[in-house]
């Protein structure tokens, strides 16, 4: 089986499953989903929806990156 996936560009990529002929259809489904679960088109399609400066994206991963650390040191209790 062969699914295509596209890129910024227009260009498109190819998901490959390679399926046996004695092989079950909901197994190559599974390991289609799989695959298309690591390539991580859908979270690249929810993040083209709407723009973020970068000033915005780079902060936003420094509080990420302190609550983390804060959480490591015990400051934090969930």
């Amino acid at each position: 089986m062969r699914f295509l996936k596209t890129t910024k560009g227009g260009i498109f990529i190819m998901l490959i499953i390679d399926s046996k002929d004695c092989e079950n259809i909901d197994k190559a489904l599974k390991k289609y989903k799989k695959k298309f679960e690591k390539s991580k088109t859908l979270l690249q399609l929810r993040e083209r929806q709407s723009f973020t400066k970068p000033s915005v994206r780079r902060r936003n991963q420094v509080l990420k990156a302190t609550y983390k650390q804060q959480i490591a040191s015990g400051k934090i209790e969930i």
